[in-house]
């Protein structure tokens, strides 16, 4: 596999476009493909509906100053919206191809057949979606090396992350080629292996099940666990992993938590057996110099220090600073 320079995104809806501003505001040619069969002036009719959607997108970029006016008309004039019988001499020429089709077993069959028959062997496949492993759709599909699931956030032209899902199948090479491209265009790609849920989702739907079963439960208002959420869980996470907060505080904290908050509230605050073992290697974080990271090779002080530096910009961004009183009652 070479490097990847020709694109393109199969599926233009709310995913595809966002990607496809990603990619022309990289400075990328980039097909966005009808996925579905319309005769030529039904087609004529949703071109120009997706034309005024990517136009309204980017004019809500300008709004907030992300893009300049002379950039939008760039971006507009990057991108080719095509139809599905129009498309196959453009792919035909592709490094990558992104699919956003409904998440719909059905859907992505026929898909994935229809495209089987107009890219190269080499050409890098990635899936979108966020409901069917990596392994489901290398069956759909021919050469299931060069399979890859690239699972963007919304708005996917604002959020950094990808997350990379691979299968045994999938090639080194293809996951190297696709990260490399991804990092190319500003994006932060991560990879993990074929699991329900990806890292963000399968975090965040927990989460956010939690703040709903809270309201549920009358512990708190919805306004002030969304305060709680923005002013200290939020704020904390967008400095420290959650990984790495647990090394920072040290992992024996949460194990207690944990056993305490299971005993109050049930199994899903069971502590994960890797926990209780980093505890009986001694391997709790920062004091022990190790935990879910080896902290032997590093000034911890300046690595502090750095994090709290951090910590103090975000706050002050924030408005969140408290102001300094010297006055004595």
């Amino acid at each position: 596999m070479t490097s990847i320079r020709q694109v393109a995104v199969l599926g233009a809806g709310r995913m595809g476009k966002a990607i496809a501003i990603a990619f022309a505001y990289a400075g990328l040619k980039v097909a966005l493909i009808d996925a579905r069969q319309r005769t030529e002036a039904e087609f004529d009719q949703y071109q120009a509906q997706i034309q005024a959607d990517l136009k309204q997108e980017l004019q809500l970029l300008e709004s907030i100053q992300f893009v300049q006016s002379e950039q939008t008309a760039f971006i507009l004039g990057q991108i080719e919206i095509l139809s599905k019988v129009g498309s196959i001499p453009a792919l035909a020429n592709c490094d990558l191809v992104l699919e956003g089709v409904p998440e719909v077993r059905q859907a992505k069959e026929e898909i994935f057949a229809w495209l089987d028959q107009y890219i190269a062997p080499a050409c890098i496949v990635a899936s979108t979606t966020s409901t069917f492993l990596v392994t489901d759709i290398a069956q759909m599909i021919s050469h299931p090396e060069r399979v890859v699931n690239a699972h963007w956030l919304n708005p996917a032209y604002l959020i950094p992350l990808v997350e990379l899902s691979r299968s045994e199948q999938t090639s080194n090479e293809a996951v190297n080629t696709l990260k490399s491209f991804l990092h190319a265009i500003g994006k932060v790609p991560v990879v993990c292996n074929a699991k329900a849920g990806y890292i963000v989702p399968r975090i965040q739907a927990l989460a956010m099940n939690e703040a709903a079963r809270m309201v549920e439960e009358g512990v708190a208002s919805a306004e002030d666990i969304d305060i709680a959420i923005r002013t200290g869980f939020g704020l904390r996470f967008s400095v420290l992993g959650l990984l790495e907060f647990i090394d920072w505080g040290g992992g024996d904290i949460l194990y207690y938590a944990s056993q305490y908050l299971e005993k109050e509230l049930g199994d899903r605050y069971r502590t994960p057996e890797i926990i209780a073992e980093n505890m009986r290697r001694q391997r709790n974080g920062l004091r022990e110099k190790q935990g879910f990271y080896n902290y032997h090779d590093i000034d911890v002080m300046q690595y502090k220090l750095q994090v709290l530096r951090t910590f103090s910009d975000r706050i002050e961004k924030n408005d969140l600073k408290p102001k300094f009183n010297v006055t004595q009652s």
